[in-house]
């Protein structure tokens, strides 16, 4: 600055004075030369630096990964660096995942078992209430029937009986399949208690109450169905009694051979 004031002094018309002021001018013009170097030295610095490759990848970068660089201070250094905390994968939680992820397969394959066990109780009752109707139909129609009208009626009736028979037959094979469903979650819930995934065992024992809960419930449907099949049989053993006890003994030959069949 003092050789840029010197500069300026000179241009103003200050004449030199002796030898001394020459040799000051000079060294003074020496400082300026020098200044005016090093000043384009940095411009030149600056003008590789904003034409770089680097320099133009970071122009680019976007202004959230920016906002996000590492932060420094000249004077106190490394100030500020973002870090993402990574989860402990010790052999414990790597087994409470593992457990997790057991309960999940587990209440799988009891929702799937469940739905097939309930309808197959459900189309088990269907088909018993329908030969109920059958049997009831029979029992009213005791007496009043042709013999080929008997023995078309009494066809029907047991290709009812094996269609019950095949309904109860799969009700047996979705039965099995739900008890292992069953006893897997409840091996699940207790590995899942034993890791510390204390929700994953709670939610697979809320899943086995529900399950058992509408199994009893279509199974009661299912009793209920047999007992009337039941009652429904004994009414037709006692119509058919009574019929034979109001007929002429030398009349039995005319009745038809299902009245007196035991089935």
């Amino acid at each position: 600055m003092q050789a840029f004031r010197n500069c300026g002094l000179c241009a103003s018309g200050n004449l030199l004075k002796g030898r001394t002021d020459f040799l000051v001018a000079r060294r003074n013009m020496s400082v300026l030369r020098l200044s005016a170097a090093c000043v384009q030295l940095l411009k030149d610095k600056t003008n590789v630096f904003c034409s770089s490759p680097v320099h133009q990848r970071l122009l680019r970068l976007p202004e959230v990964v920016r906002s996000k660089a590492v932060a420094f201070s000249i004077s106190s250094g490394l100030c500020a660096v973002p870090f993402t905390q990574v989860e402990n994968l010790s052999h414990e939680s790597l087994i409470r995942r593992a457990s997790c992820l057991v309960t999940d397969s587990a209440n799988t394959y009891l929702s799937q078992t469940t739905l097939a066990l309930v309808d197959a109780h459900t189309q088990y009752a269907k088909a018993l209430h329908t030969l109920i109707a059958l049997q009831k139909r029979y029992i009213t129609s005791i007496g009043k029937l042709t013999p080929a009208e008997e023995d078309s009626i009494w066809q029907v009736i047991i290709g009812q009986r094996v269609e019950v028979s095949d309904r109860l037959e799969e009700c047996k094979r979705f039965e099995s399949n739900w008890m292992n469903a069953i006893h897997i979650c409840e091996l699940s819930a207790e590995a899942a208690y034993n890791s510390g995934a204390e929700h994953a065992c709670t939610a697979t024992k809320t899943n086995l109450q529900v399950a058992q809960s509408k199994v009893e419930e279509i199974r009661k449907i299912s009793r209920e169905a047999k007992k009337k099949l039941a009652e429904t049989k004994a009414e037709e053993i006692q119509r058919m009694a009574e019929y034979v006890s109001s007929i002429d003994i030398n009349d039995l030959e005319d009745i038809p051979e299902a009245y007196l069949r035991e089935d």
